[in-house]
This record gives C-alpha cells, structure tokens and sequence, in this order.
C-alpha cells in the first residue's frame, strides 16, 4: 500500500517552478519567466500593514474576512461590475489561488467535469483532478484564443459542473470582449452552467475588460490584490458569486487556510489610495516594446491585457525546444505545454527593466531567425 494519497498522483510538479529553480543555477539569467510584477508594495500600503502590526491586529480574522475590507470590496465590484452584492456572496481568500482551491473543493466531485478553455492557467487542471474531477479541453488556437459558442456548448454534457474562465488570460494576455462573453454567457444561461471566472489580472487591461458577472448572473468572480499591487507574496484575494456557494466555500476556508493574512487584510484598506495608472501605462509601454521587436519573426497572440506575450516557435520545432535553445542562450521563458495540451507556444513575462526586454527579445529574435523563422 502506498504511504501517499492516490490524488497526489494526479497532479505534477509545476513546469514553472522547474524553471525557476533553474534560474537559480544561471549565471545573471534574463529572466522572462516569472509571472509577477517588478514593482514594490506601494509605501502607503506598506504603511498599512506596519501599524496594523504596530496595533495588534495579529489574530485570526473572521473566516468570511474583515468587516471593512468587505465592504469595501463590494463598493469596488459594484462599480466595476454594475451588480449589488451582499456580505453573503462575498468571501475574503489567501489569494486568487487559494479561492481556486475553495472553490473547487466546495463544487466539485469525482468523475465531474470542468470545461477549461486550452491554453489555461497551469492550476486549473491539476486542481481540478485533484479535487476528483475531469478537465474537458475547449480548444482556442483557431480561434484567436477567443470561445466559440458552439464549441462550447458541444462540451456540455450531463457531467459537466462548470466553465472556468479566465479573462485577461495567463498565458495568452487575452481578453474576452462583452460580445463574446454574451455569446458564452447565452450557452451558459440556457444550459444552467456556472461559470468561475478567474479576474486577477483585470487591472492590466489594455482594451475594455468586462467582468463576466456583469452578463451572467450565475458567475463565481475570483480576484485579487496580488498581481495589481505587487502584493504576490502577501496572499489576499477575494471571492464573490452565488451566496450558496460562498457560503459553502466559507465552511471550507475554516477548516483550511482558517482566514486570509490578518495584516494584509488591513493593508488592503489603503489601496484605493494608490494610484494605478502609472502602473499599467509602464506594462503597455513594454508591451509595445516586446510586440514591435519580436513580431517580425513570431506569431504572438492578442496582448489585450496582464503581462504576458504568447509566442508560437518557428516551424519545425516544438515550444519545448524552442525554450531549451532559450535557456542556452541565459534567457528564461516557459514552454507552451505548462499551459496547455499542445506544444507549439512558449510565454514570455515583460516585468523586467526595458533594457533586459531588448536583450532577450533579440536573443530570441536570433535562435528564431537561425530556425529559419
């Protein structure tokens, strides 16, 4: 009898966390890799989070998450999505991840099937079967990284639990216009289908961003602080969807992750006061740099939004070998197949200094071109 659990054997180790750990064997890598921003905490959320310390405020929070920050959250997400929320359907998490994971957990069971759009965040699948449940692969390489509805809904079965949505998109930085998102929403609706829709990455948007709670009611929205606030390390993000639901993910969190960081609950009442669009107008301006560099010799996927570039190797050869030839060269990017269950692409990060972008854009630029690309 084996010691470990049989769901251990369900997931692998992350394809990422593989290339960080081999960074650290590189000389001054340039490192397009690591998908978190370059930025610091801001000093007046920093500051936050010393004099909540300073306080006291060091104990459990409630399971659901601090009062004030709850009800500031619910202010964000009716003004960004137009909806009226109650403290019922809002629920504080240890990061978009960890929501992931409640959610998940309080939704779904063994032989369940969960329609999650290829290419996709490196989580989704592994959490999805470690929880018992069946990825179904809805295919978007032909179709601009965008959803076809009759795609869709040709997935649907009677074992099909919910669409996981994630919009802008790690890895392709897509984002889904409202007319697609009435379009998935229109399936969704006539096949009483729940949708998660992973939202972390929506303050990096460089077109509109509509939050699909906007169009479909029946949306579980998971976001966060992470990513817009440099605030990786600390751990919050938010839940906030059917009250049936959140409060079935708030039973699990008590017996889980119990709450969300007590100080970074406290800091994140100071972020209203950052202001964000320096922030992103930088991310665009990389963005542009990246594009303009490296489109002369890849086919690089809609960078509506987060920080990513998803680049197709040149002909003949995989996503996997295209990175290997990468790494050669002392520049880090992840293989396509983390993300999805093709080989052709590999991501690129852009949250580093302009000057490291040019150097491993062209670096890049030249195992392609030595390709044939």
């Amino acid at each position: 009898m084996s010691r470990l659990a049989a769901r251990t054997h369900q997931i692998d180790a992350s394809g990422i966390r593989k290339v960080f750990d081999l960074a650290k064997q590189l000389k001054d890598p340039i490192n397009l890799s690591i998908g978190q921003p370059d930025f610091d905490v801001p000093d007046v959320v920093k500051q936050a989070a010393h004099d909540a310390i300073d306080a006291g405020k060091n104990t459990y929070t409630p399971t659901q998450g601090v009062a004030e920050l709850r009800t500031q959250l619910m202010a964000e997400e009716k003004e960004f999505t137009g909806r009226d929320w109650s403290e019922q359907e809002f629920l504080v998490t240890s990061g978009v991840s960890g929501g992931l994971f409640l959610a998940l957990m309080a939704l779904v069971e063994d032989g369940d099937e969960v329609i999650i759009p290829d290419p996709y965040f490196v989580m989704y699948k592994h959490l999805v079967r470690l929880f018992g449940g069946v990825p179904v692969y809805l295919d978007t390489y032909d179709t601009n990284f965008g959803i076809d509805p009759e795609r869709l809904d040709s997935l649907i079965t009677s074992k099909t639990k919910l669409l996981l949505l994630n919009s802008p998109a790690n890895p392709t930085g897509r984002i889904l216009s409202r007319a697609e998102l009435e379009g998935i929403a229109s399936v969704c609706r006539e096949r009483g289908l729940l949708v998660v829709s992973d939202e972390i990455y929506r303050r990096f948007a460089y077109v509109e961003m509509v939050s699909m709670a906007e169009v479909h009611e029946d949306t579980l929205v998971l976001a966060g602080h992470s990513k817009a606030y440099g605030m990786t390390g600390w751990r919050l993000g938010y839940a906030c969807g059917p009250a049936d639901i959140i409060q079935a993910m708030t039973k699990v969190q008590q017996y889980s992750f119990v709450c969300a960081p007590a100080m970074a609950q406290f800091a994140a009442l100071a972020c209203p006061q950052v202001e964000l669009d320096p922030y992103i107008e930088d991310y665009e301006k990389k963005r542009d740099l990246m594009v303009g560099i490296l489109s002369e010799h890849f086919e690089i996927g809609p960078p509506d939004g987060a920080f990513y570039l998803w680049a197709k190797a040149p002909a003949g050869m995989t996503g996997t070998e295209f990175v290997e030839k990468a790494i050669a060269r002392n520049v880090l990017v992840i293989p396509g197949a983390v993300f999805s269950e093709q080989d052709t692409h590999f991501r690129i990060c852009y949250t580093v200094p302009d000057d490291k972008l040019r150097e491993g854009a062209e670096v890049l630029c030249e195992i392609a071109a030595a390709a044939g690309g």
